[in-house]
C-alpha cells in the first residue's frame, strides 16, 4: 500500500506539471494522460478496495492541486502578510479539501469496476470517465467553483484541442480520462487471451486520440464557415502592461501615482483604435481621482477614432463596490460598464464568518457586489468585445451565456487581469492556457491585458500571436479580426450550461450501481 500511495502522489505531481512544468512552462498533454493512467491502473488492481481507492485518488488529487496552485502561498504570505506556516497550511488544506471529490470518485470506481468480465476494459474506462468528470464538474461549480488546473487545459497544444469547439474543456477531460483508463486496463489485465478486448480498446483509443479530433476540427473550420475567417485583421489594438509592484499597487504616493501617471500617459499618447488596460489599472474609485483626471480621459476618447477599455473599481460605501471594466468611445452618452460577475472568495467577497481572514490579509476592497451573468458587449468599429476580469475566464459555461443570441454574440473576448499577486510563476502560464482554451471553445480571438503578464494576443485558433515578456512594463500592439460563427459548444452551453455532461455521467454511474447491485444479488442467491 505504501508503494501504491507513493506512486499515486508522484503521478499527481506529474499531472500538475502537465499543465505547465516549472522548466519550459508549457503544457504537456501526453503527461496528463500518462499520469492519470497510473492512477487508474492503481485503482484497477484486484487488491484495491474502495477504501484504498479513496486514499489513492485523494493523494493523487492533493498532490496535483497543491502542485498546480502552490503560488497562492505568495499572495497570502508575501503580499497578504500571513505567517508563512499558516500560508502553507492554507494551500495544503484547500488542495486537500478539493481532493475529496477525486477521492470519492476513486472509491466508487474501485468498488464498482469489473475485473475479468467480458469487455471489462471498455466498461471500466467508461465508468472511470464518468466518475472523474463528475469530480471535475463538482470542483468547478460547487461553492462558486475553483476549476483552476482542470486536466483538459493540458491539451491546448495537442490534437485533442480539436474537441474544444464541440465539448469544451470538460469534454476534453472526458476523452483523456477514457484514454487513460483504457490504457491502464490493458496494462493491468494484459492480453490474457482476450484479444478482442485488447483490440477494441486500442481501436477506440486511436479514434478518440487521433482520428475524431482531427475530423471535428475540420468540421468546425470548414463546415461552419465564417465570412470573415479569411479577412485580414483590421482593428489595431494596444494592450498595456504597467508592471506596478503588487506590494505598492494600492499604496498612496507610491503605486497609485505610478499607475495613474504611466497609464494616463499611455492613454493620451496611444494611436491604436482600441486601447486596453488591466484589471484595476486605475486603482481608485471615480470620486477619489485627482481633479480633471477622469474629465481628461472622457475628452480624449470622446472624439476621433479611438476607444478605451480599462479596469477601474466603481461604487461608494453606501451602495457597495464593483470590480469593473469601463469603456470610453466617441459618440457615447454614458461610459460602457462591465461589472465582474464571478467573484473570488476572500479576495472579492467574504464568506460568512471569514471577515477576520480578509482583515488579516490586508485585501483592499475585499467585498464587492456581483454583476449580472449576461451583460452587453462593448461595441466598437463593427466588433463586439466581451470582457472578463481575472479568473472569470475559467468559467467557459458562463461566457457561453453571451452567445445565446447570435446577432449580439461577442466577436472577440477580452480578459483584464492582475496576477501580480502570484509573482513570476507558472500561474501566468496557466492563465494563458486558460484563455487559449476559451479561444478554441468559442472560435474567438482573445485579448489579454495584465499588470505583470501574460499580456497577449490570441487568435481564434488558440495560438499566441504576440505577447509581452513577463514582469516588464510595455505596450503590446497588434491587429485582430473578430469572428461571428457560433461553435457547437457555444450553442449548447449557452442553452443548457454543463447539464448535458452532468446527465450523461450520472446515467453511466447509475448504470454501474445497478449492475453492481444485480451482481451482488446473484452472488447471494
Amino acid at each position: 500500500m505504501l508503494l501504491s500511495a507513493l506512486l499515486a502522489f508522484m503521478a499527481g505531481l506529474a499531472q500538475a506539471g502537465a499543465l505547465a512544468d516549472p522548466w519550459t512552462r508549457t503544457p504537456h498533454g501526453w503527461l496528463q494522460i500518462v499520469s492519470l493512467a497510473v492512477l487508474a491502473g492503481l485503482l484497477l488492481r484486484p487488491s484495491t478496495t474502495w477504501r484504498r481507492g479513496f486514499v489513492l485518488a485523494w493523494l493523487f488529487g492533493w498532490a496535483w492541486l497543491a502542485g498546480t496552485f502552490w503560488w497562492l502561498f505568495i499572495s497570502m504570505h508575501r503580499y497578504g502578510g500571513l505567517n508563512a506556516a499558516l500560508a502553507v497550511l492554507a494551500v495544503l488544506a484547500l488542495a486537500g479539501a478539493l481532493a475529496l471529490f477525486y477521492g470519492t470518485a476513486g472509491a466508487l470506481f474501485a468498488g464498482l469496476a469489473k475485473r475479468g468480465a467480458p469487455y471489462a476494459p471498455l466498461r471500466n474506462a467508461t465508468l472511470f470517465t464518468a466518475l472523474w468528470t463528475l469530480a471535475e464538474l463538482v470542483r468547478g461549480q460547487w461553492l462558486t467553483g475553483f476549476p483552476w488546473g482542470a486536466g483538459g487545459y493540458a491539451h491546448v497544444n495537442g490534437g485533442l484541442a480539436g474537441y474544444a469547439p464541440w465539448v469544451g474543456v470538460y469534454g476534453i477531460g472526458c476523452v483523456t480520462a477514457w484514454i487513460a483508463a483504457g490504457l491502464a486496463s490493458l496494462l493491468v489485465s494484459g492480453m490474457r487471451g482476450a484479444r478482442g478486448q485488447f483490440l477494441s480498446v486500442i481501436i477506440v483509443t486511436a479514434v478518440l486520440w487521433v482520428g475524431l479530433p482531427y475530423g471535428l476540427s475540420l468540421a468546425v473550420r470548414w463546415g461552419v464557415p465564417d465570412a470573415r475567417v479569411a479577412a485580414d485583421p483590421h482593428l489595431t489594438v494596444a494592450l498595456l502592461q504597467g508592471n506596478i509592484p503588487q506590494d505598492e499597487k494600492f499604496v498612496p504616493g507610491v503605486g497609485i501615482e505610478q499607475a495613474l501617471n504611466w497609464y494616463g500617459e499611455q492613454f493620451q499618447r496611444g494611436t491604436a483604435a482600441l486601447v486596453i488596460a488591466p484589471e484595476t489599472a486605475i486603482p481608485l474609485l471615480p470620486h477619489q481621482l485627482p481633479p480633471d483626471y477622469w474629465a481628461a480621459l472622457r475628452a480624449r476618447f470622446g472624439q476621433g477614432d479611438q476607444a478605451l477599455l480599462t479596469g477601474m473599481p466603481q461604487g461608494r460605501l453606501a451602495t457597495g463596490y464593483t470590480n469593473s471594466v469601463i469603456g470610453l468611445a466617441p459618440g457615447q452618452a454614458l461610459p460602457y460598464r462591465y461589472d465582474k460577475h464571478h467573484l473570488v472568495p476572500f479576495g472579492e467577497f467574504i464568506p460568512p464568518l471569514f471577515k477576520w481572514f480578509v482583515r488579516m490579509m490586508h485585501i483592499p476592497l475585499g467585498d464587492f457586489n456581483r454583476g449580472p451573468l449576461t451583460q452587453p458587449s462593448f461595441t466598437w468599429q463593427g466588433e463586439r468585445f466581451a470582457p472578463t476580469i481575472c479568473y472569470e475566464d475559467l468559467f467557459g459555461e458562463e461566457i457561453a451565456a453571451r452567445f445565446s443570441d447570435p446577432a449580439a454574440a461577442p466577436t472577440a473576448l477580452v480578459n483584464v487581469s492582475n496576477l501580480g499577486w502570484f509573482g513570476d510563476t507558472v500561474a501566468l502560464d496557466q492563465h494563458l492556457a486558460i484563455s487559449r482554451m476559451r479561444a478554441l471553445e468559442f472560435a474567438r480571438p482573445v485579448l489579454r491585458a495584465t499588470n505583470t503578464g501574460a499580456t497577449a494576443i490570441i487568435d481564434a485558433q488558440g495560438r499566441v500571436v504576440q505577447a509581452l515578456p513577463y514582469a516588464t512594463r510595455g505596450v503590446l500592439t497588434g491587429r485582430i479580426a473578430g469572428q461571428t460563427r457560433i461553435t457547437p459548444y457555444a450553442w449548447w452551453a449557452a442553452r443548457y450550461k454543463l447539464w448535458p455532461l452532468w446527465a450523461v455521467c450520472l446515467v453511466i454511474v447509475a448504470a454501474g450501481l445497478v449492475t453492481r447491485r444485480s451482481a451482488t444479488r446473484q452472488a447471494w442467491s
